[in-house]
């Protein structure tokens, strides 16, 4: 983005993004400030002491709300005999707290300005990205020591309001303390930043949030453990599978938040900065993948869709009746409907994989309570399958924006514009059937037979659905084959022709088993080909088709959350070294980057690059990059619930060494899971040598 180091802090969707030296500089287009639902309450924030800026000497990321900078005033070259040394440490919640300390290193008295300059944009995250003026009013008050930062528009009203435990000095600008330091001895200060959200009457809208407002930071420290200890434990003698599980675990408990319209409990947030919301397809992958570790993650997930559910036909909002939303904002653009995002609806995923998810839910904890609660909502899904999702009235699944103005072209993962192409580039129109979409509406019609058999005693459903899916099967591997080229089409267009590219797509389909078996093969190594298989992973478009870019942000990257997916569906059809493969070149990423697997990264060659190359603009943390290294251990430990029982059948790649898995909950309560690797054949070539230190398969 700007090329400078940035410190991030977050507490669901509230966070911070600074500089290294925690300053907060004034950006129009860089999401940097701190945030809370949609909305900058800090864009300036900077430290001078004497009058001079800080340099940053390290920073301590000491937990995910909570991070420490050391710094000394002026240019690098003071390091040496820095007579001032300056400590901020920091920690979010539901407002900002810092705690400023200035220590004396000289061995007499020192007099020392320090001054915090303050101000704030209120702005949307929407007009960050698109930078647009303000149409409400901005005021500034200075009253009892507090300065009071504020915007108005109508009944939407945003407040900043900055206090110090210590006597300053408040003006318009910020803060200024005049103190002296005795020799060898420091001085500090606490500064407070409360967020006030008002509504309609002057009320805090977050006022309704159980337990979340004015959460303090012990109570934030005994819920990050409570949620550590409630996990499995991961015994491995695998330094990268353990930084990356942990990671995983910890970046998963950040993401939780609750939202505004739903005070109760937590669903995670998609993803820092853009993506601090809730996002119902990635809320629903991101469950599915931590079902074995967190299962109440996917009970609130659950739960609060179907409070958020389509009730009827909005243009604006994509809405339909029975639809699965997108994406709820809570910022001005969207308070005034310059944006349609509270709710929008624009996305033909999520409402397959609703079904999916709570099918899944049941089958892991035995929670048939929930099943039979959500049976309307559930079914209200099913029904959009066939009423709403089938445009061309031919049985599949399509997508095409209501809102054709401001809404999403592609309402698939994969929504920028450019990445549902044929194979010489060309774009298709409008509507689209993308392939993944058919094998969402396949596993979503058999999983709703098994809950209308099992849950809903409605045996005529069941069997309809059954039958659908049966005659989706063979449709789908009719009309989808590429013969050719022996891999199944990115899509269908309009007029029924195949948009041929060959994408990561196609691995999508073997987790939801609309795949037949003799074509499986084929499409393992179409999807294990050099073209797609980088070597740290599958790209989203195969090297050598129209539009493939390394960097592009769906034409060519590596998306951890994607192979994750894919090496379940590859393990599902008995491809155990290939899903082998895809886990180890994520694992081998995620060590590059701390441990904490980002949005995307380069889709160059292993060959090429001797470590992940980074995609700029990629979110980090993200939820469905968490759950990546959790779907992936489910994988390797053939992790598969059997009635009141979990299967393990472990198939781990050579080099992965010893991997156990204690307490893992479910409908059985608690057990374990055991693997280890396989010994290797002699002579026989592996992915590592083939792609320069690349994955080993296992034999």
């Amino acid at each position: 983005m700007t090329g400078e180091t940035l410190v991030r802090i977050l507490d669901g969707n509230t966070f911070v993004v600074s500089n290294d030296t925690g300053d907060i500089d004034p950006s129009p287009s860089v999401p940097k400030g701190f945030f809370s639902y949609d909305t900058r309450f800090l864009s300036k924030w900077q430290l001078k002491i004497n009058g001079e800026g800080l340099n940053a000497l390290s920073v301590d990321d000491l937990q995910y709300f909570e991070t420490r900078f050391f710094l000394v005033p002026g240019a690098p070259t003071h390091y040496v005999d820095a007579k001032v040394s300056v400590i901020r440490q920091r920690v979010i919640g539901s407002s900002f707290d810092e705690q400023l300390t200035v220590l004396n290193h000289d061995d007499k008295p020192m007099d020392v300005t320090v001054r915090m300059e303050v101000g704030n944009d209120f702005a949307d995250l929407f007009e960050i990205k698109n930078v647009e003026n303000k149409k409400g009013d901005l005021y500034i008050r200075v009253e009892d020591g507090a300065l009071r930062l504020g915007y108005q528009r109508e009944t939407f009203r945003r407040e900043t309001v900055v206090t110090a435990s210590e006597p300053a000095t408040v003006d318009e600008h910020g803060l200024t303390f005049t103190v002296r330091i005795d020799p060898q001895q420091s001085w500090s200060t606490s500064l407070h930043v409360q967020t006030i959200i008002l509504g309609a009457g002057g009320r805090d809208l977050r006022a309704s949030l159980q337990g979340q407002h004015g959460r303090a930071k012990t109570q934030m420290q005994e819920e990050l453990h409570k949620w550590l200890d409630q996990a499995p434990r991961l015994e491995t003698d695998n330094a990268a599978l353990e930084t990356t599980y942990k990671r995983s675990l910890v970046d998963l408990a950040a993401l939780r938040y609750t939202p505004l319209t739903y005070g109760g409990e937590s669903v995670p947030a998609a993803g820092l900065p853009w993506f601090m919301t809730i996002f119902g397809r990635d809320s629903l992958f991101t469950s599915l993948q931590a079902l074995p570790f967190v299962p109440d993650l996917a009970a609130t997930t659950l739960r609060l869709l179907a409070t958020l559910q389509g009730s009827k036909l909005d243009d604006f909002r994509d809405e339909e009746p029975g639809k699965i939303l997108h994406e709820m904002r809570y910022g001005e653009t969207a308070a005034f409907e310059e944006q349609p995002h509270s709710p929008y609806y624009g996305t033909a995923d999520a409402t397959m994989l609703y079904v999916i998810l709570l099918d899944e839910y049941e089958r892991w904890t035995g929670d048939a309570t929930l099943v039979r609660q959500l049976e309307p909502e559930a079914r209200w899904a099913l029904e959009w399958i066939d009423e709403y999702g089938d445009l061309m009235g031919n049985g599949y699944v399509w997508f095409q924006r209501r809102n054709e103005k401001v809404g999403l072209e592609n309402q698939c993962w994969k929504d920028s514009w450019d990445s549902i192409a044929y194979h010489d580039g060309r774009l298709p129109g409008f509507p689209r059937a993308t392939c993944e979409l058919q094998g969402y509406a396949y596993d979503a019609k058999v999983r709703g037979a098994r809950l209308a058999r099992e849950f809903w005693q409605d045996p005529a459903l069941a069997d309809r659905l059954e039958r659908d899916a049966a005659d989706l099967k063979e449709r789908f591997n009719r009309d989808f084959w590429v013969e050719d080229r022996q891999f199944y089409a990115l899509a269908l267009d309009t007029e029924g022709r195949q948009v041929d590219s060959l994408t990561s797509n196609i691995g999508h389909l073997l987790w939801s088993g609309i795949v037949t078996q003799e074509r499986a093969g084929s499409v393992a190594r179409a999807l294990m080909s050099p073209r797609l298989f980088s070597g740290w992973g599958v790209r989203t478009m195969a090297d050598g088709e129209g539009r493939y870019n390394p960097i592009g942000y769906h034409v060519g990257t590596v998306w951890p959350f994607d192979n994750s997916f894919i090496a379940w569906g590859l393990r599902r059809y008995g491809f155990r070294a290939e899903a082998g493969c895809i886990a180890e070149g994520m694992i081998d990423a995620g060590e590059f980057f701390g441990g904490r697997l980002p949005e995307a990264f380069g889709g160059y060659d292993r060959s090429v690059t001797k470590y992940p190359v980074q995609y700029p603009t990629a979110c980090s943390p993200q939820a469905w990059s968490t759950g990546t290294p959790l779907l992936l251990l489910r994988t390797m430990l053939g992790l598969e619930p059997h009635g009141e029982h979990l299967v393990v059948e472990p198939a781990l790649p050579v080099g992965m060494g010893r991997v156990g898995l204690l307490d893992i909950p479910g409908r059985w309560g608690r057990t374990d899971a055991f693997g280890r690797e396989r010994v290797e054949i002699a002579g026989r070539s592996t992915l590592r040598e083939l792609h320069g230190g690349g994955p080993r398969p296992i034999t």
